[in-house]
């Protein structure tokens, strides 16, 4: 069939056969032969090589048998496998002298895991606590936790306890006097759970087993590292003993106590981080209180040294020797 003198056609393909055209190739293998002009409406049979013209009447076309099609389309397909499996083979040997430099390099990059959202990081975390055997280190900077996530603390370490893995977790002095914090804690009561206190923290830390360890990798905490290289967790363990070394228990008294010369511990520790040049914001966080609660401890420190200025008052904490006392 024809329209404005463009030769119709059934785009399909032979794998799918149209009805009109399985019928009228069915109806050719019967009889052996089939009017030209029955088939005008089945352009495919011709396109497809299922018919061809009748040598003795060219107004027929018989049939070409079915297994002379199917191996005249098989030999094709057959032939495009062998060439891919040709193309497959030489790619093969192309990449293969780099397999070696891949692998070494996987061995270095698994060893850092990029974590981004907080059900990946949980997720990890999850399963590090979870394969936990022996021992937790964690390092918790005091701040607003709120109550899911305090929650989930509990979920995660009760497991923890009942297999009887020890945990040691630091916190700021500040948590001391945190009530969340303090029911928090004494929810996981246990001797082999111990919680000491600090006078400053740079940031959170959780390393399990001695074998994995996260750190965060952005200070609004959506992004973790997940480190499994041992001299990176080796190096990060020590970091840990080395402050939990100068930490106070947090079953011992309120380290906040007033020196002869007026200045708590507190002032002490804020008078160090304003020599060293950190803004309020800055001091606030590593000491886990609010920029509020910060600054009146430095209008505190200011009238006890008798400044009357940011720039006089440092200038008051390094000439008193404050710092070379030992608090």
């Amino acid at each position: 069939m024809t329209t404005n003198g463009t030769k119709a056609t059934h785009p399909h393909a032979v794998t799918e056969l149209c009805g009109e055209g399985g019928q009228l190739y069915a109806d050719a293998l019967r009889m052996g032969r089939i009017a030209r002009a029955d088939v005008e409406s089945a352009p495919c049979l011709m396109e497809f090589a299922l018919l061809h013209p009748d040598p003795d009447d060219a107004n027929w076309l018989r049939p070409v048998p079915p297994s002379a099609a199917l191996a005249q389309r098989l030999s094709a397909i057959e032939r495009e496998i062998t060439e891919r499996r040709r193309m497959s083979i030489e790619l093969a040997d192309a990449f293969e002298p780099f397999m070696t430099l891949s692998a070494q390099a996987a061995a270095t990059t698994h060893s850092i895991t990029v974590l981004e959202g907080n059900d990946r990081i949980n997720a990890a975390l999850d399963l590090a606590t979870a394969q936990c055997q022996t021992e937790m280190l964690t390092v918790q900077p005091s701040g607003p936790r709120p109550e899911r996530s305090l929650i989930q603390g509990l979920e995660r370490d009760r497991p923890l306890i009942e297999r009887g893995v020890r945990i040691r977790t630091l916190y700021q002095h500040t948590a001391r006097y945190s009530p969340e914090k303090l029911a928090y804690v004494d929810q996981l009561s246990n001797g082999k759970v111990e919680h000491r206190t600090i006078d400053e923290l740079v940031e959170r830390l959780i390393i399990c087993d001695k074998t994995v360890a996260f750190i965060p990798a952005r200070d609004d905490q959506k992004v973790a590292l997940e480190l499994r290289h041992p001299g990176l967790v080796g190096y990060l363990i020590k970091v840990f003993e080395f402050m939990w070394g100068r930490s106070v228990p947090l079953s011992a008294g309120a380290p906040y106590e007033t020196t002869p010369d007026g200045i708590t511990d507190i002032q002490h520790s804020i008078a160090k981080l304003l020599v060293e040049g950190h803004v309020d914001e800055a001091i606030a966080r590593r000491l886990g209180m609010n920029v509020r609660t910060c600054r009146a401890h430095i209008a505190k420190l200011a009238s006890a040294l008798g400044s009357g200025s940011r720039a006089q008052l440092g200038f008051l904490i390094a000439q008193s020797g404050l710092l070379d006392q030992d608090h």
